[in-house]
């Protein structure tokens, strides 16, 4: 099934219009990874990177449990594949699935949202641990579209170097 991808709204408050941008960009990446097998999800950008689509996916699967639910919701859970912090680990996904890596990152997308939509305003703060100040709900959620708009300019040229599909 195809992935639906809806624009942000072009009017709107703040928070519907935040929310709109961090879907329209989570649809973006996985509009990319569409209809590919597991070894093209695997190919590498580039020796030595490790940089692949699953790669990416399992990053932003970490960027997202690491912001929502560990920073804004303070869950005491682990990240899934970066134990030591090093968010450079999820991108080695040589011997990943896409099943896997998909499942991981809709369940913290999910979470996300939860969070998101339980906090009362965009003005909700929490420690930040890795960057050692109190950071608010609003910036986390800058942060992590801005998280997904580079890294979909990555997934634009690994798409595009796995079969030439290229825009979306």
């Amino acid at each position: 099934m195809p992935t639906e991808r809806v624009g942000p709204p072009r009017t709107g408050g703040e928070r519907e219009t935040l929310r709109g941008f961090l879907d329209f960009h989570r649809a973006t990446l996985a509009m990319k990874c569409e209809g590919l097998s597991d070894e093209e999800l695997r190919r590498r950008a580039m020796p030595p990177s490790t940089l692949t689509l699953l790669g990416l996916v399992r990053h932003m699967a970490e960027v997202e449990r690491a912001w929502f639910r560990r920073t804004i919701d303070g869950e005491d859970v682990p990240l899934v594949w970066s134990p030591d912090g090093d968010y450079q680990a999820a991108y080695d996904a040589s011997s990943a699935t896409g099943q896997e890596a998909f499942a991981a990152w809709r369940a913290e997308v999910e979470h996300s949202r939860r969070v998101e939509s339980a906090a009362r305003s965009l003005d909700v703060t929490a420690y930040s641990a890795r960057w050692g100040v109190e950071v608010s709900l609003r910036h986390v959620m800058l942060h992590v579209i801005h998280e997904y708009a580079r890294h979909n300019g990555h997934a634009d040229l690994l798409r595009e170097g796995v079969d030439g599909t290229t825009g979306v």
